[in-house]
């Protein structure tokens, strides 16, 4: 299986197929070949860069509390809470514990029932996870989705995207389920993204089992948050990214890291990919990696 990058390089911007043929055909992500701004304003960039790193900090601030939390240590700003809420559900967070809100949903699509409550989780693809988090950059935003090996913590796949699609999501998971044995389970959040008949229909044609967080329960899925946390403090504030090219080559490059030299604290300071596969795996030198035997 060729990886990502030798696919991304293999598509020609001269080729008589478009990019977007080309992208479908290798199963690459088309925002890894190009990328426009999202745009909001300077102020609601900045309270949005605020509320992320806060949030990252203390996840189990709702609304109110972040509000409080601007107005008391930013003088300069004077934000109401319909402006915060506004900002949470556009970067789609949501306070970890029971509350009220939880990730836009289609009112009219079908809520699978979480099946991981009490479940043993004994081997690699057994049960994924998926999420999608908001990423700043110097100059307007992006976002991150990934899905996570339970089991070994794993990062089976990721991209970066100016917006949040079904399609998008639904790509990526394609991708997923040609590098790796399918999963027995797949949980999501309730998010329109994963309710929607696109990607529900690919898990259901290849007969995995769909779990969804129940509503206001954002601790369900509390793995993939923790991951959120780490790459967001490791990587993206210490190096905030100049634009999407930049960003995705940073995150291909920690992804690297956290898969195949990073000690998870939770596996005893094993590697995911060594607790994935069974076995340590040589790779290249990058900036994050010194040395795997």
């Amino acid at each position: 299986m060729i990886d990502r990058q030798e696919r991304v390089k293999m598509i020609d911007k001269g080729h008589k197929l478009s990019q977007r043929k080309q992208a479908e055909l290798l199963s690459v992500g088309r925002t890894s070949l190009y990328y426009k701004p999202r745009m909001e304003t300077m102020l609601n960039q900045r309270l949005m860069n605020i509320i992320d790193r806060q949030y990252t900090a203390t996840p189990f601030y709702g609304v109110p509390r972040m509000t409080d939390f601007i107005n008391s240590h930013y003088h300069d700003l004077h934000v109401n809470k319909k402006r915060v809420r506004r900002l949470y559900k556009l970067l789609d967070i949501r306070a970890l514990g029971p509350n009220p809100y939880t990730s836009k949903s289609d009112p009219a699509a079908y809520k699978y029932p979480y099946l991981l409550r009490g479940l043993s989780i004994e081997k690699a693809n057994q049960v994924w996870v998926a999420d999608i988090t908001y990423i700043a950059m110097k100059r307007g935003f992006m976002y991150l989705f990934a899905i996570m090996d339970l089991f070994s913590r794993y990062i089976i796949n990721w991209d970066v995207s100016s917006s949040m699609t079904a399609k998008w999501c639904t790509n990526i998971l394609k991708e997923a389920l040609l590098l790796q044995p399918h999963p027995q389970i797949f949980n999501t959040d309730q998010g329109s993204q994963f309710t929607s008949d696109e990607f529900t229909g690919t898990l259901i044609d290849e007969e995995i089992k769909i779990s969804m967080d129940g509503k206001g329960r954002a601790i369900d899925n509390i793995f993939i948050e923790r991951f959120w946390r780490s790459i967001k403090q490791e990587y993206v504030y210490l190096n905030p990214p100049n634009g999407g090219y930049e960003l995705y080559n940073g995150i291909e490059e920690y992804m690297r890291f956290y898969n195949y030299e990073r000690g998870h604290q939770s596996l005893e300071r094993t590697p995911p990919a060594e607790l994935h596969y069974g076995k340590k795996i040589k790779f290249k030198s990058t900036k994050y990696l010194t040395s795997v035997v």
